[in-house]
């Protein structure tokens, strides 16, 4: 997402010409392209997928929605084992229209864990619920803390579902370096992403993420955060910013590859 400008095989052949070897993908332009076409185009280039976003929003009361909520995750879970990445990260979604229940959508979420853990753990795909900002808890996920996502994760196996750490959304929370710590100990911290926050927030405020080194946030200090925990999975950069997309896709790849090596240990 970070580079939504290049197509997949740009994407790709951007990566290799930097010698990165990692990506996390996102569903649209995986299907736009194909799941298994981009299987098979980032194996050829030696990439390993590190996750898929994203699944969630799960948190609809009318029962047609649910049961089309919970199709559209299952595709997300196979996706994802046909690009070979073992976790799916899940924005749990905001509240229904009219709602103003934070308590039911959440503990519809939880049900929706309970058909989609199994399910996924039979294609060897972890869910990651990630705790988004609570500017977002209205519209796009009412998981806005990593106390509230454990909360929900740790009624499942580890193996089934665990957490999404983003510095972007946890770096104001002064109660997260404890959470991170608990969700390691309990082997659930099963993706790490990197962003910056700056401000002011554009309008809309979704695509407001800084480029890393730009904003408030000490990205080795949770780096230092998570590795304390036992995390030694990939650390990933996921920005939404207009102005980075504007710009030509293999030179703002490049811009953060080289703030990554400057940012983090």
């Amino acid at each position: 997402m970070t580079v939504k400008q290049l197509s997949m095989p740009e994407l790709v052949d951007a990566c290799r010409g930097l010698g990165v070897t990692n990506v996390g993908l996102w569903r649209e332009p995986v299907q736009a392209y194909g799941a298994q076409a981009t299987a098979e185009l980032v194996r050829d280039a030696g990439l390993t997928v590190t996750t898929l976003c994203r699944g969630g929003f799960l948190t609809a009361i009318d029962p047609a929605e649910r049961a089309e909520a919970l199709d559209d995750n299952r595709r997300a879970v196979d996706e994802a084992a046909t690009l070979g990445t073992d976790t799916l990260v899940l924005v749990s979604g905001g509240l229904p229209a009219g709602s103003k229940d934070l308590h039911g959508a959440r503990e519809r979420i939880a049900d929706a864990l309970a058909v989609l853990g199994p399910y996924a753990e039979d294609h060897g795909v972890r869910l990651a619920i990630e705790p988004l900002h609570p500017m977002f808890a209205s519209d796009r996920c009412v998981v806005s803390t990593l106390a509230q996502a454990l909360d929900l994760a740790e009624r499942f196996p580890a193996r089934q579902v665990g957490v999404t750490v983003d510095t972007y959304h946890v770096w104001w929370d002064d109660t997260a370096p404890a959470q991170i710590a608990r969700a390691g100990a309990g082997g659930r911290i099963h993706a790490f992403q990197l962003a910056d926050w700056i401000t002011p927030l554009p309008e809309g405020v979704l695509n407001g993420r800084g480029q890393i080194g730009d904003g408030s946030i000490d990205m080795r200090e949770w780096q230092g955060y998570v590795e304390a925990a036992g995390y030694t999975g990939a650390i990933e950069v996921e920005l939404f910013n207009e102005a980075l997309w504007s710009r030509d896709g293999r030179e703002t790849l490049a811009r953060t590859a080289a703030r990554f090596v400057e940012h983090t240990a």
